[in-house]
């Protein structure tokens, strides 16, 4: 397929290897073996002399028309899907990283990432500095001769704070590191952060890539070289935290309406944000499109759109942010994000509520703050919706 053709076009038609039946759809194959011709055929496969599927825990024909759909969208080489967006992030750093390596992260990232890396990755002696997510020198300060892997998100969870990606890019080159960047808030629709120097992207596709709530999955993309070769996909053959070929088969389907889902996410999400800036009851909004955000100039050069997350501060506190969530009766009181159903959640109790006070603060979690994945429900319902609590 080639990649002169729009996105949006690609996001249908990249993948698709009709077998002998030449559907129309994309075929799933439910299987956990293949079979093949021969003993020479079986010993060429096992050693990799000859491409071809071998076993669904690392080789799956649905699951690789996923990874190759996604890879021309996010304009990588190559793709490496997993089970959830939390194995793709543990299956990146696995992959690179040994026994006394140093990552630097940003200090505004999803709670289970921030407990991967200071609970778990600690355990094997693989130390983290977390640093600002919006300066540069920052990082630059934080690295050690034993750094390997600048990490980020970018919009963070929950605030939205946006790093620059070509800044950073330019810092982790200079000193040799690499730069692994989550996308799963913008999709390559709204941002492509490999065009922007990064060495590798993560997603959730558990989040708008599938885009309807349904399935969980993740996915690594860089170099073929970075992900074939360097320790990453042999963690997963090895490992096997693998995506099933069902939930590639959703995600490939979602996939086709990912360029019109984002685009009205995010149209909906500014009318949203707007709204809450001009509420008396709220304190601030934090949303990139709207000029009041501190990173706005930064958000329209990297990205599209001001995408769909908006988080705002209700005046009161926790009882007030919590009085807002209970008169909900559109939103989805859920912590997921990314569905064609507007979430609303309290990060300071669900999704940071597992790390300490301290850090919660240092990331500018308030008890008071509220996040929205604006969904493709009518902005004046969802404005409805809030407006019961925050009166």
């Amino acid at each position: 397929m080639t990649n002169e053709l729009d996105l949006q076009t690609l996001a249908i038609h990249t993948g698709v290897h009709r077998s002998q039946f030449n559907e129309h759809s994309e075929s799933l194959y439910l299987t956990s073996s293949f079979v093949f011709d021969s003993a020479a055929q079986a010993a060429a496969r096992f050693s990799g002399q000859e491409p071809g599927n071998i076993y669904s825990r690392f080789t799956n024909p649905t699951v690789t028309a996923m990874q190759e759909r996604l890879a021309v969208l996010e304009g990588a080489e190559a793709c490496i899907a997993t089970a959830t967006g939390m194995a793709a992030i543990t299956t990146c750093v696995m992959g690179l990283l040994s026994a006394g390596d140093h990552i630097v992260a940003s200090r505004s990232l999803f709670g289970s990432t921030v407990g991967l890396f200071n609970n778990i990755l600690s355990r094997f002696n693989i130390e983290t500095t977390f640093v600002s997510a919006t300066d540069p020198s920052e990082w630059q300060a934080a690295a050690k001769p034993n750094t390997k892997l600048f990490f980020m998100e970018t919009p963070s969870n929950p605030l939205t704070e946006i790093s620059d990606i070509a800044a950073l890019a330019d810092i982790a080159k200079r000193i040799g590191v690499w730069l692994a960047v989550d996308n799963s808030f913008c999709t390559p629709v709204v941002q492509q952060p490999l065009k922007l120097g990064a060495d590798l992207v993560i997603h959730s596709a558990t989040k708008y890539l599938d885009g309807q709530g349904r399935i969980l999955g993740g996915a690594i993309l860089g170099k073929r070289d970075l992900l074939m070769d360097s320790g990453i996909f042999g963690f997963l053959r090895t490992a096997g935290p693998a995506l099933s070929a069902f939930n590639a088969w959703i995600i490939l389907k979602g996939l086709e309406t990912l360029s019109i889902r984002v685009k009205a996410h995010s149209d909906h999400a500014l009318e949203v944000a707007r709204w809450l800036e001009a509420h008396p009851n709220v304190a601030r909004v934090f949303y990139p499109g709207l000029p009041s955000h501190p990173q706005h100039t930064l958000a329209m050069r990297q990205q599209k759109t001001g995408g769909s997350i908006v988080s705002f501060e209700a005046k009161g506190g926790k009882e007030a942010a919590w009085r807002i969530v209970d008169a909900a009766r559109l939103m989805s009181i859920t912590a997921n994000l990314g569905d064609t159903k507007s979430t609303l959640t309290h990060p300071a109790t669900t999704t940071h509520g597992r790390i300490s006070q301290e850090a919660r603060a240092a990331a500018g979690v308030s008890d008071g703050l509220l996040r929205i994945a604006v969904g493709l429900e009518s902005p004046e319902d969802i404005k409805a919706d809030l407006a019961r609590g925050l009166q």
